[in-house]
């Protein structure tokens, strides 16, 4: 039995040198200020949680992610595990409460309770004339506005990692993740990547929220938004390129495992950031699947994946 079971992912801890650069970037991918100090950024999405993406003021390095609990009751259960701190307030933007645990490598992990809920921010909405459902529009145009993507929420991330199983063990162990595809290369037991998702046993959640892929480093490989719709992709990825200032990496294109809509961009200090829509959703009705890499880490439209983003890793 895992100690706990979390429920998403609540934000990434990420440390810059810059905070007006990160700012400016993370404003352009399509989030928003929520606070900021004199030594930390704190950016939402349009979903009503206080904040989904925490900069540090400092070197560049990937800090860690917290994910939230269902109930401070959960807090108590972890900080009775080996290494973890005890039941914490968070003296941050947001409030609430926590406790902290460093995972195998080193990285501090939260798992968080009682976050401040801000007012939902509006969203422009695409209403779309299917093959067979041809007047969903009917007498209306179709007139997007120009602009970032509108960020709604942090969906999943993936860690870079060697010797992946005894990784996945903790994780699944401390947190209840649990098993939507393990991908193999050679024999079904020489795992490279595992895609595990909450969970939230009858409830459906995104096929992933955190996975671990076999590489020669260690770090974040890269962390990953939900936005509204296929159109919303297009539009941040057109407004990223307009700005001229940021390296994409891949897409956009369709995923296997997990089938969203993707497309993959670079901070100014070289942290992948994912824009997606359009997820599979699954529950404890859905068992594990173990597929060959040639299958599971391709697309099912677009361009491969390129080498600087498979080799990718930020400490």
């Amino acid at each position: 039995m895992p100690v706990i079971k979390v429920q998403e992912l609540a934000y990434c801890r990420l440390q810059s040198p810059s905070l007006d650069q990160a700012e400016e970037f993370l404003t352009n991918f399509g989030m928003v200020r929520a606070a900021r100090t004199k030594d930390a950024l704190y950016m939402r999405g349009t979903d009503p949680q206080h904040h989904i993406h925490v900069t540090r003021l400092g070197e560049p390095k990937f800090l860690g992610l917290a994910f939230h609990a269902a109930r401070e009751e959960d807090l108590v259960a972890l900080s009775k595990a080996p290494g973890a701190s005890a039941v914490e307030s968070i003296d941050e933007p947001g409030g609430g409460k926590r406790v902290r645990i460093e995972d195998p490598h080193g990285y501090v992990m939260e798992v968080v309770h009682g976050l401040d809920a801000v007012d939902r921010l509006s969203i422009r909405r695409s209403i779309l004339n299917w093959g067979d459902e041809k007047l969903r529009r009917a007498g209306e145009l179709m007139r997007l506005s120009p602009g970032a993507s509108q960020v709604k929420r942090i969906a999943h991330a993936v860690i870079m990692t060697q010797g992946i199983r005894e990784k996945l063990k903790w994780y699944r162990e401390m947190f209840g993740f649990v098993c939507s595809d393990d991908v193999y290369v050679g024999s079904k037991d020489n795992v490279i990547a595992s895609f595990n998702r909450c969970d939230r046993g009858e409830d459906f959640v995104d096929h992933h929220t955190f996975l671990c892929i076999e590489g020669p480093k260690t770090g974040l490989n890269h962390v990953s938004f939900e936005v509204q719709s296929f159109d919303d992709v297009m539009l941040g990825h057109e407004h990223l390129v307009k700005a001229g200032k940021y390296r994409h990496v891949w897409g956009i294109g369709r995923h296997v495992l997990g089938s969203q809509i993707f497309d993959y961009w670079k901070d100014p200090w070289g942290r992948v950031h994912e824009h997606w829509t359009d997820t599979d959703v699954l529950n404890n009705r859905n068992a594990p699947n173990i597929v060959p890499a040639e299958v599971g880490l391709n697309s099912q439209w677009g361009a491969p994946a390129p080498a600087e983003f498979i080799e990718h890793a930020t400490p």
